[in-house]
């Protein structure tokens, strides 16, 4: 029973990674887009041993079943409740996919520290409004010393989260370094009109909320909005680069 349990759970495993690796994008949820061959290839080596364990149950039957059930007068042969609950997150790769990340989980983690900007910051492009990254609107924000951002409209893109205290919301990316399990967030205050609904992807055009001293650390990356514009979440929804053409 044992070895039909695990047989089949690595052939449903299997199937679930090809699944959402072949047929569509919905690997990137929780993977970088880098990883799609290292899981193609991890489905089809996990169907393969599926198929291969089941020969070989297959191959055994009827060859020593008394030896293996009580060789030392108790019986091994039943298979363990817990394991059966190894088939729920099997079937949900194979039948539906998890959520990807959003709103609940950036609620729940501190934004990520932005990295200090070592080689000065060049002119900014007199394009209005002036497309940004989170991260670069931020380092903008809190360490250009010549004060750049100031009253220029930007063009942040990012899905919205609530804000707690119930004082604006946040634009938000959230940011693999490989997968879902080491994300981390990026956030900016967002400031001048209600919340739109958690996880709704937006391009918002304002320009930065004044408080603290700009430039320093003091400031924050925030903005006072002038425009929302609902958007299609990119393709490259797990990073925070510029949103590409969605998917």
């Amino acid at each position: 029973m044992r070895r039909l349990l695990s047989s089949l759970l690595l052939k449903l495993t299997g199937l679930g990674l090809l699944r959402i690796t072949l047929f569509g994008d919905t690997y990137l949820r929780y993977v970088k887009p880098g990883l799609r061959p290292v899981l193609i290839a991890s489905g089809v080596v996990l169907l393969l041993l599926g198929i291969a364990a089941a020969f070989t149950r297959t191959a055994s039957t009827g060859h020593g079943q008394e030896s293996q059930g009580c060789h030392d007068g108790h019986d091994h042969s039943g298979t363990p409740r817990v394991a059966w609950l190894l088939f729920l997150p099997a079937l949900s790769l194979l039948l539906f996919a998890p959520p990807a990340l959003g709103a609940y989980t950036a609620a729940r983690s501190g934004a990520k520290p932005v990295a200090v900007q070592k080689r000065g910051f060049g002119p900014l492009p007199a394009t209005s409004p002036l497309p940004l990254t989170l991260t670069d609107f931020t380092k903008r924000v809190q360490q250009d010393r010549s004060r750049a951002i100031r009253d220029r409209t930007v063009r942040l893109t990012g899905f919205v989260t609530p804000d707690t205290a119930g004082d604006g919301w946040y634009l938000t990316r959230i940011i693999f370094t490989c997968c879902a399990a080491d994300s981390q967030t990026v956030k900016i205050h967002v400031y001048g009109s209600a919340a739109p609904p958690a996880n709704t992807w937006l391009a918002v055009t304002g320009t930065w909320h004044p408080a603290g001293t700009l430039g320093t650390r003091s400031a924050p990356a925030a903005l006072d909005v002038r425009r929302t514009t609902p958007i299609a979440q990119p393709i490259n929804a797990f990073t925070d680069d510029l949103p590409l053409t969605p998917g």
